[in-house]
């Protein structure tokens, strides 16, 4: 098997998504609550301890937002199922990483940190810029297999656009030549955050009703799935300038 930053760089978009990676300068320089609001919401959501925002830079994956791995920011780029997303360009699940079968779909080195971490389920999908660029993942990651339906793929996918949408949000206001759009973007978090309280709320009394399930039942996911499409009319609302983007984009 060709190693997998080899098979990166060999690809022939990939100079030009490291260069989006680059414009976007959305790399973990800082924490950002909205970002860790919505891996919060993430892990809560399918009843899995982990969640992460992935930027899958030249050498090294770095974590955005990270839920349920204290302590991890960066780590090397043939160690991280979420580059495979990357590499792939398309949403990966892994249903049970004690399975020789799945475990052999990994790089040897992915495959020695997942079972260092006894990662056993991993769900991921891309975030893409406006014309298709894949700078990274989200993803959602358990420690016992786990089934995962095409409704939650889909509901992953909702989110993972919200996450790109977020952040070509965020490039705008921090490269826009006023200072009324940095203030606009800090404004924008704190009002997004909220909102994502709000939905955690709505989720917490979903799971309470219907029950931590796998698959989280369709009681659950249909009501967070429209709230999730009122979030992203919230942002074409507010957002400083044009975005050209569509959460149709990311699937």
């Amino acid at each position: 098997m060709m190693p997998l930053a080899a098979a990166l760089a060999g690809s022939p978009n990939e100079a030009e998504r490291l260069q989006a990676l680059l414009q976007y300068d959305v790399m973990p320089a800082q924490q950002e609550p909205v970002f860790d609001e919505l891996v919060r919401l993430a892990a809560q959501l399918f009843s899995l301890p982990i969640s992460l925002i992935a930027l899958v830079d030249a050498q090294e994956v770095a974590y955005k937002a990270n839920q349920g791995l204290p302590g991890l920011q960066q780590q090397p780029r043939e160690e991280a199922i979420c580059a495979m997303v990357v590499s792939q360009r398309m949403p990966l699940i892994f249903t049970n990483l004690t399975r020789a079968d799945q475990l052999q779909r990994l790089t040897p080195m992915a495959s020695a940190a997942a079972q260092a971490k006894n990662l056993q389920f991993y769900a991921g999908v891309p975030l893409r810029t406006p014309i298709r660029h894949l700078i990274g993942t989200l993803c959602v990651i358990g420690n016992e297999p786990r089934s995962f339906s095409g409704d939650e793929r889909q509901l992953l996918t909702q989110l993972a656009g919200l996450v790109s949408e977020l952040i070509i949000i965020r490039h705008i206001c921090l490269t826009h030549q006023k200072v009324t759009a940095h203030d606009r973007w800090q404004w924008l978090q704190t009002l997004f955050a909220g909102e994502l309280q709000q939905l955690h709320v709505l989720v917490h009394y979903l799971l309470a009703e219907f029950g931590t399930k796998a698959p989280v039942p369709a009681g659950v996911l249909k009501p967070v799935a429209r709230r999730l499409d009122d979030l992203h009319l919230l942002l074409q609302h507010h957002h400083p300038g044009p975005i050209w983007y569509s959460p149709a984009a990311v699937a």
